[in-house]
């Protein structure tokens, strides 16, 4: 017993050579509802930041989003796929790592908050508060392309991907990234973010420590229902690739919390 998977064409609309696909839509969701959150956390006086350091801080996460991702994919993943060198620069053709993406932006804010002399680690825990459920339109991104489906499975949720030379039920395994890495994850920050603030444990560093952490332990439960990338296979014994880079970021949240609980307790929200 399957259920049939939504058949939703990838492009959306074209004219010419330009196109615009659900994956392309997907991601710019994403960033606009995070700008609107990071708008309203202006508002409420929960950052330094002004509209216009928004808007400038931006464009250094999208330009590190997609360095980063597409860097760390080609030399992780896409060891051999490349003949051409150029192809490498074609981002639209898919083939980005997460773990790429998050190295990326963590250089794009270290570079605006040296630039523009804003704390590194607010900064960032601000970004991951508002950006995490923009997540779930990524995932979302990746169900509609058929892309990066699960394991073979006889669950009654199981799929046919169209993208599956072999044609068998699978995990949707998208959607479970899409609900536990964006929506899941999300609620678990916001909520550590009020009872911070609430019983006076909010530290900088904090919240961008329980991001690393979170998503690493969601990632690595996951990845076992998902398909390991065919070009790699599994890595270290039955693990992928993407558990090895969940392990290395779990190391890093741990770090960075025990870094951030020796910290000075961060000031009320609005002063």
């Amino acid at each position: 017993m399957v259920i049939p998977y939504p058949r939703i064409p990838p492009t959306i609309i074209s004219v010419g050579p330009l196109a615009l696909r659900w994956y392309s839509l997907m991601y710019l969701v994403g960033y606009v509802l995070g700008y609107r959150l990071m708008l309203a956390q202006i508002k409420r006086g929960r950052t330094n930041l002004t509209r216009a350091d928004l808007d400038n801080l931006i464009w250094y996460l999208v330009i590190g989003m997609l360095i980063g991702a597409r860097l760390i994919y080609v030399v992780v993943y896409g060891r051999g796929e490349y003949k051409n060198p150029l192809e490498v620069l074609a981002v639209w053709r898919g083939g980005l790592s997460f773990h790429g993406a998050i190295i990326g932006m963590t250089v794009a804010i270290i570079v605006f908050a040296r630039r523009f002399h804003f704390p590194f680690l607010a900064l960032g825990d601000v970004i991951v508060l508002c950006g995490t459920q923009g997540l779930f339109f990524g995932r979302i991104g990746n169900f509609i392309n058929g892309e990066l489906y699960g394991r073979p499975t006889n669950v009654p949720w199981a799929m046919i991907f169209p993208t599956d030379r072999l044609q068998v039920p699978r995990h949707p395994s998208q959607l479970y990234e899409a609900f536990a890495e964006g929506l899941l994850l999300s609620a678990i920050l916001w909520l550590v973010d009020g009872l911070a603030r609430r019983h006076g444990f909010s530290r900088p560093g904090l919240l961008t420590g329980v991001f690393l952490v979170g998503y690493a332990v969601i990632r690595f439960s996951l990845e076992f229902t998902r398909q390991p990338d065919p070009q790699l296979g599994f890595v270290l014994g039955t693990f992928s690739m993407g558990q090895l880079l969940s392990m290395i970021m779990l190391a890093a949240g741990v770090l960075l919390l025990a870094f951030a609980w020796r910290r000075p307790t961060a000031p009320p929200a609005g002063t």
